[in-house]
């Protein structure tokens, strides 16, 4: 462990910054520095005033809106800095109070006692694909929010097909039904233009992907966890650039409860109450895998669409996803046997699923990230 001299809190804001100061040793003193603004110039010349004053020391900020730039300038200036997860920020029992000094002030202690969990801070390339992952997410949310209205209007009006929903025979017969007035026709064609905006916006990004994806650092794991049934560009990207460096999880086990994929548990004393997932960690990514599951409740196949795409895979690529069809395939039916319902059992086989997909990734990871 390094020795430093001074821990700083940072307490950061859009327009300011509230800085704490923590003196080395168990008895050093913990103080306000004071207020500066949110600005590359002030926190060049913060840094500078502390180096100046206490030689080697140690930043500290949550992870927010603001993002990673505060730490990104440190790291040139050759300060360590590490950003903190909010949400497993230790707190005092019946402490009421909560302000920027308070804020501050409680960074710079914990850091000092050792008592913050941090957070991987991507390089700009990854958040950068992160970010375009994530704009995804938010266009299929538009699609799904524009169908949904759409359907409403439909129910709302006694309309129903007979064709598959959002089938060209679907979207056809909405064209020309038979509604009576000229302002219920404009309403529908509204909600029909929304909808063709967003499936366009969702078609743009998902091409940008494919574009992209190539000169990625992570472009190999993209393409290895393709191998496995039920997840293709999409989903393995969103992996990649939701996980990022997939060795900082010593076992399947610690990423399985990232993805807030374990079971919690609810015991005291002789008593033992096993629950539901933890739901716990990166959301988005456990999304996808709960998705991805649901493709093995049905029997082991390789179909057209995924032999064409294992054409470019190893032997012992493909031996591994086929292995992962079998069993996962089993556990499914196995759950579903013992009368659990299928949202639990796809539950339990992404958990499971995941175990693949680590050991799948770890194998493809370059060796510098």
């Amino acid at each position: 462990m390094e020795d430093y001299n001074a821990f700083v809190g940072l307490d950061v804001h859009k327009d300011s910054i509230s800085v704490a100061i923590a003196d080395a040793g168990r008895d050093g003193e913990i103080r306000m520095y004071g207020t500066i603004a949110n600005t590359p110039d002030s926190v060049s010349r913060l840094i500078r005033k502390l180096v100046q004053r206490h030689g080697k020391i140690e930043v500290t900020y949550e992870a927010g809106p603001c993002g990673y730039g505060i730490y990104r300038q440190l790291a040139e200036m050759g300060i360590v800095c590490r950003i903190v997860a909010p949400s497993h920020t230790p707190k005092r029992p019946g402490e009421r109070v909560k302000n920027d000094t308070r804020d501050a002030l409680m960074l710079a202690r914990l850091l000092r006692a050792g008592e913050l969990t941090f957070v991987w801070v991507p390089d700009a390339t990854h958040e950068a694909m992160r970010d375009l992952v994530r704009a995804r997410q938010v266009a299929s949310q538009d699609v799904r929010a524009a169908r949904a209205l759409i359907q409403m209007y439909l129910l709302k009006h006694g309309l129903r097909c007979k064709s598959k929903a959002w089938c060209l025979r679907y979207r056809k017969w909405l064209t020309s039904l038979p509604l009576e007035h000229a302002a219920q026709k404009f309403a529908l064609q509204s909600y029909i233009n929304r909808l063709d905006q967003a499936e366009a916006r969702k078609a743009e990004i998902e091409g940008q992907m494919v574009h992209l994806i190539p000169g990625w650092t992570l472009a190999p794991v993209v393409h290895a966890l393709q191998v496995f049934k039920g997840i293709g560009m999409v989903i393995a990207a969103t992996l990649a650039a939701e996980i990022g460096d997939f060795s900082r999880f010593a076992s399947p086990r610690q990423l399985m409860a990232y993805l807030g994929l374990v079971p919690s548990e609810y015991s005291s004393g002789s008593k033992q109450r096993p629950g539901g997932i933890t739901k716990a960690g990166n959301k988005i990514a456990r999304v996808m895998l709960v998705e991805a599951a649901w493709s093995y409740k049905w029997p082991p196949k390789v179909g057209v669409l995924l032999m064409l795409k294992r054409e470019n895979y190893s032997q012992a690529l493909k031996d591994i996803g086929w292995k992962a069809q079998v069993r996962l395939n089993q556990r499914f039916r196995r759950l579903e046997g013992r009368g659990k319902r299928s949202t639990v059992a796809a539950a339990a086989v992404a958990r499971e699923l995941v175990g693949f997909i680590w050991a799948t990734a770890i194998s493809a990871m370059p060796k510098a990230i």
